[in-house]
C-alpha cells in the first residue's frame, strides 16, 4: 500500500494526506530550530476564543537512485516532504486534526526544476474534505530544492485584512467583521463624528472622505461601504529548503502558530443542550430548583414572623391580629368593623353624638312625610 500510495504522489500536484508513522519522530533526532509567527496586535476584543499554539513540523527524506531496483520508482532519485503539526496543550478529549485549522495549503517548488506547470502542490478545503494529521508530497529529484508553504489558516468567524488606509486609522491589520464595525463606531464616537441633529448620518473628518470618500454618509451605508474595503488575510510564508544530503535527514524544522480554538466547555455544553435525553433533565432540575425557591421563600416568612414576635410580642400579636381582622371581613363581605364596635368605647367616640342626632331627625322626616301622605 504504501508504494502504491508513493506511485501515486510522485509527478502529482496534489498533496496526499499523510499516514503518520509511529517511528517516523524520535525525540533525540529532532533539532528544533524554532520560528515563533507573530500575528499583527489586536486592540479590538474578540467574541470568546481561547489562544493556543499549533506545533508544525516540515521533514523531508531522500531516497536515492537503486539501478538494480526491479520497479521504476526505485530506479529513480526522489525525495518526500512531509508538514505536519498539532495542538500543544489540547485540553479536548478529541484531538483536532492538523488540516482542520487551514483553509488551503501550496507548496512552491523550485519553477527552474519542475518548470512552470508542475512546480505547485495545492491543497483546498471542500465540503467533503477528510481531516488528517499532516500532508506529504513526492517528486523525483537528486538536487536540494527550495520552496515557498503558504498556509491559510481557517478562520471561524471569518476574518479579513484591512485596507492599509483603514487599518491605520483603527490600528487593526487583521479582524472579524463584527469587530470591524464596532471599530469604527467607537472611532466615531470618539472623535464625535455623529450629527448632532440628525444622529442617522456621520459627518466624516478628512481620514473618513479619504477612505469613504463622501463627505457625510448613513450608518446604515457603512457595511456596503466596507466590502471593498475588506480584503482576504495573508497567508502565512515559510521558506525551507528540501534537502537531499544525507546528514540533513535527520532535521525537522518546527514552527509555532498562534491559533484560536472554542472553548471546550461550550461545545459541552451545546451537545448537551442538543441531547432529548437531558432535556428530560434539564426539565427535572427546573422543577426540583423552583421547588427549592419556594420552600426558601416559606422558610424566610417563618424567620421573619419569629424575629418579629421575638423583638415585640404583645405589638406584633396586636397587629397580627388587625391583619387577620381585615382579611376576615374582606372574606365575609362584613360591612363595618365588628370587633370595634362590640366594645362600649366604641360609641363615646366624639362623633357618636352627630350620628344619633341624624339618626332622630332622619326618623323624624320620614313620619311627617307619612303623615302628610294620608
Amino acid at each position: 500500500g504504501r508504494a502504491a500510495s508513493s506511485r501515486k504522489s510522485l509527478g502529482s500536484s496534489k498533496l496526499l494526506p499523510f499516514k503518520k508513522d509511529r517511528g517516523h519522530f524520535v525525540l533525540g533526532d529532532l533539532q528544533c530550530c524554532r520560528n515563533v509567527l507573530v500575528p499583527f496586535p489586536r486592540s479590538v476584543p474578540r467574541h470568546n476564543p481561547q489562544k493556543r499554539k499549533l506545533r508544525l513540523y516540515i521533514s523531508n527524506t531522500f531516497n536515492p537512485a537503486k539501478p538494480d531496483a526491479d520497479d521504476s520508482d526505485g530506479s529513480i532519485a526522489s525525495w518526500e516532504l512531509r508538514v505536519e503539526g498539532k495542538l500543544l496543550d489540547d485540553p479536548g478529549k478529541l484531538k483536532r486534526k492538523f488540516s482542520s485549522f487551514f483553509k488551503s495549503l501550496v507548496i512552491e517548488l523550485d519553477k527552474d526544476l519542475y518548470g512552470p506547470d508542475n512546480h505547485l502542490v495545492e491543497w483546498h478545503r471542500t465540503p467533503t474534505t477528510q481531516e488528517t494529521d499532516g500532508f506529504q508530497v513526492k517528486r523525483p529529484g537528486d538536487v536540494s530544492v527550495r520552496c515557498t508553504l503558504l498556509l491559510m489558516l481557517d478562520y471561524q468567524p471569518p476574518q479579513f485584512k484591512l485596507d492599509p488606509r483603514l487599518a491605520r486609522l483603527l490600528g487593526i491589520h487583521t479582524q472579524t467583521r463584527s469587530c470591524i464595525i464596532q471599530a469604527l463606531w467607537q472611532y466615531v464616537k470618539t472623535n464625535k463624528l455623529q450629527d448632532s441633529h440628525d444622529k442617522e448620518y456621520i459627518n466624516c473628518d478628512k481620514y473618513f472622505q479619504q477612505i469613504f470618500d463622501c463627505p457625510r454618509l448613513k450608518f446604515s451605508e457603512i457595511p456596503q461601504r466596507l466590502t471593498n474595503l475588506l480584503l482576504p488575510p495573508d497567508p502565512i510564508v515559510i521558506n525551507h529548503v528540501i534537502s537531499v544530503d544525507p546528514n540533513d535527514q535527520k532535521k525537522t524544522a518546527c514552527y509555532d502558530i498562534d491559533v484560536e480554538v472554542e472553548d471546550p466547555l461550550k461545545s459541552q455544553m451545546s451537545s448537551f443542550l442538543l441531547s432529548t435525553a437531558n432535556q428530560q433533565e434539564i426539565a427535572s432540575l427546573d422543577n426540583k430548583i423552583h421547588e427549592t425557591i419556594e420552600s426558601i421563600n416559606q422558610l424566610k416568612i417563618q424567620r421573619d414572623f419569629m424575629l418579629s414576635f421575638s423583638r415585640d410580642p404583645k405589638g406584633y400579636i396586636q397587629d397580627w391580629l388587625k391583619s387577620q381582622s381585615r382579611d376576615l371581613k374582606l372574606m365575609t363581605d362584613v360591612v363595618g368593623n365588628p370587633e370595634e364596635e362590640r366594645r362600649a368605647e366604641f360609641y363615646h367616640e366624639p362623633w357618636s353624638q352627630e350620628a344619633v342626632s341624624r339618626y332622630f331627625y332622619s326618623k323624624v322626616r320620614r313620619r311627617a312625610a307619612f303623615y302628610a301622605f294620608f
